[in-house]
């Protein structure tokens, strides 16, 4: 299992849109995505801290953001109940997709982008085919009974977390839907690179790994603070390490076999919930969010060899 180097800090961003919500790379780590509490979504370039675009047309926070396969279009959700398919080079808004009747917690776009699933306070996984002009969802699924937080996707399966304690697993193929009680509110969702397992952050100050296919517990990863917030957590790119966000101002990154905390990231001197982060799609690289700020963090050796 490859080493864990230091995480440095190479980048801070004031975001400059009041508290940022979610920060999130887009497909190939390029780029990457801050959505505030200003009601808009901001393209950056992490390595030199750079605006690129502001896309501003919610009349609410913004909460999630993804960006297509192709990184042509963003899709964004936002507590305005509504979500917005962007074209990332204009900045125009191309389509305003409503049917949640709350505000809209999570989005995800499936493998080739032609659908955006999107999850909501209203308990309900909504998909949107994008490709066409049709503004209603080609499917609804409600069978959760708290706020959606987390929706994810692979070929044949869509997941979707749920402050309700279970992680849902609907098969596209079969049109089955299977139920994994954690019993503990989850407040995100990410999947390994080999698709195998889930990892849960859940409100009891634990993360969770879990089997993709029987939902069992593998392990579980403690030493960071939740508390009521919704904290986010990540798989590093080699697949052999977690990382979770704290209320306690650090990061924290775990072994994925061994459980122990390998590193406690600082993030700010001065505290403040470290809630949303991403981990880079290829290389060992993160981002977090806390307050307004965006931080850029990287192993030493990246840093040497981009000197070098």
């Amino acid at each position: 299992m490859p080493e864990l180097a230091k995480f440095n800090c190479s980048q801070t961003i004031d975001c400059k849109q009041g508290a940022v919500r979610a920060v999130r790379y887009n497909v190939d780590g390029t780029y990457c995505m801050s959505c505030g509490s200003d009601k808009k979504v901001k393209l950056w370039n992490p390595a030199s801290g750079l605006l690129l675009k502001t896309y501003g047309g919610h009349a609410d926070e913004v909460t999630d953001a993804a960006g297509s396969c192709d990184s042509s279009y963003i899709v964004s959700a936002s507590l305005d109940k509504s979500i917005i398919y962007w074209d990332v080079s204009t900045g125009t808004p191309v389509r305003r997709l409503r049917s949640h009747a709350g505000g809209v917690r999570c989005v995800c776009f499936n493998e080739d982008s032609s659908i955006a699933i999107s999850g909501g306070r209203d308990n309900a996984v909504m998909c949107w085919d994008i490709r066409t002009r049709r503004l209603d969802p080609v499917q609804v699924m409600k069978e959760a009974k708290d706020c959606i937080t987390t929706v994810l996707t692979n070929e044949h399966k869509i997941y979707a977390a749920s402050l309700d304690g279970c992680v849902r697993h609907y098969d596209i193929r079969v049109g089955e839907m299977t139920c994994d009680k954690v019993g503990e509110p989850i407040t995100y969702l990410a999947q390994t690179r080999d698709e195998q397992c889930l990892v849960a952050g859940c409100q009891d100050s634990t993360v969770r790994l879990l089997d993709c296919e029987t939902g069992g517990l593998l392990n579980e990863y403690k030493g960071h603070q939740a508390d009521d917030y919704h904290i986010e957590c990540g798989i590093l790119q080699s697949d052999a390490h977690i990382v979770a966000g704290s209320s306690d101002g650090y990061a924290y990154v775990w072994d994925l076999v061994e459980a122990k905390v390998l590193q406690r990231i600082r993030i700010s001197d001065n505290g403040g919930v470290v809630h949303s982060l991403a981990t880079h799609p290829k290389r060992q690289e993160l981002l977090f969010a806390r307050r307004r700020d965006m931080y850029v963090f990287t192993t030493d050796v990246q840093i040497e060899e981009e000197q070098l």
